[in-house]
């Protein structure tokens, strides 16, 4: 019986060159959800005061999150929001209350100037109002701030340098990046606070404190959230990745653009947030949510 001889031929290399992309525009939840259904987006509330307390609401969720991952260390920590009656105006953290126990009733309502003005009359992080006010008034476009002294963004802080495009998450911050290459102390002064901002520049909603931490900003209170949570994992990811000291092979920046244009919109990173939300507010049996 003649033998028969097999002949495998190796698999052609593909290989995904930066012109066989093309870059959609942002998609937003389309991109997400499929099976006939869409994935629920931002509500939309056109009465400012109950808009008000819906963002108090996940304000305080947002400090729940965070309390669980690990992101709080003493009276260091603050998130402010926009108020939606008087836009010139925020929400702010108080003083020395734990992130795991904020709830809405507790936030704190502060002018331009920094006067407690309306909500839990109590005092508020000064060097937390320098930065989130100088972000308001420069910045109209963001509704909410996001900073705390978490355990990886400070690390990679003090290389003073952006996260490089590791993985497909890391994409998420692709054109929205900056870094503040300085470190003047704590943020006690009004000039301080206007650095910060111009190393924000206009279109950034992720910051690097170099020797500090980080800095997320966001239209809506979950997106800025959700973009720490993510910033903060990619920080710890990407320490790794250098401690192994192997050759990294990193994203090209188109395809880097295509996946931020599909998974970085404000509507996309609102819905990221809300299942670590609604765990918390399912966890707090209603605790998180009491107004004012």
């Amino acid at each position: 019986m003649p033998s028969t001889t097999i002949t495998e031929t190796a698999p052609a290399k593909i290989s995904l060159q930066n012109e066989d992309l093309k870059t959609p525009k942002p998609q937003g939840l389309a991109a997400c959800a499929t099976g006939g259904y869409e994935l629920a987006g931002i509500p939309k509330i056109d009465d400012p005061y109950k808009k008000r307390q819906w963002q108090l609401e996940h304000m305080a969720g947002a400090f729940r999150v965070f309390a669980r991952k690990g992101f709080t260390e003493g009276t260091a920590g603050h998130i402010s929001v926009r108020d939606p009656v008087d836009p010139n105006t925020f929400w702010i953290n108080p003083l020395g209350v734990h992130f795991g126990m904020l709830k809405a009733s507790d936030m704190v309502h502060v002018n331009e100037e920094g006067q407690v003005i309306g909500g839990n009359k109590v005092a508020v992080n000064a060097a937390g109002f320098m930065i989130h006010s100088a972000i308001h008034k420069a910045r109209p476009d963001i509704n909410a701030a996001c900073h705390t002294h978490s355990v990886y963004g400070k690390a990679w802080s003090a290389f003073g340098k952006p996260l490089d495009l590791l993985n497909q998450d890391s994409c998420t911050f692709h054109g929205i990046q900056a870094v503040y290459e300085s470190f003047g102390g704590v943020v006690l002064e009004a000039e301080e606070g206007e650095h910060i901002v111009t190393a924000l520049g206009k279109e950034a909603r992720v910051l690097i404190l170099q020797n500090h931490g980080l800095l997320t900003a966001g239209g809506t209170v979950d997106e800025a959230a959700y973009l720490f949570t993510a910033m903060e994992r990619t920080c710890e990811v990407q320490l790794l990745v250098d401690s192994a000291k192997w050759e990294k092979k990193l994203i090209g920046k188109e395809a880097a653009q295509y996946t931020a244009n599909v998974n970085a919109d404000p509507e996309t990173l609102y819905a990221e947030f809300q299942p670590d939300l609604e765990f918390e507010i399912w966890q707090s049996r209603g605790e998180l949510s009491k107004g004012n």
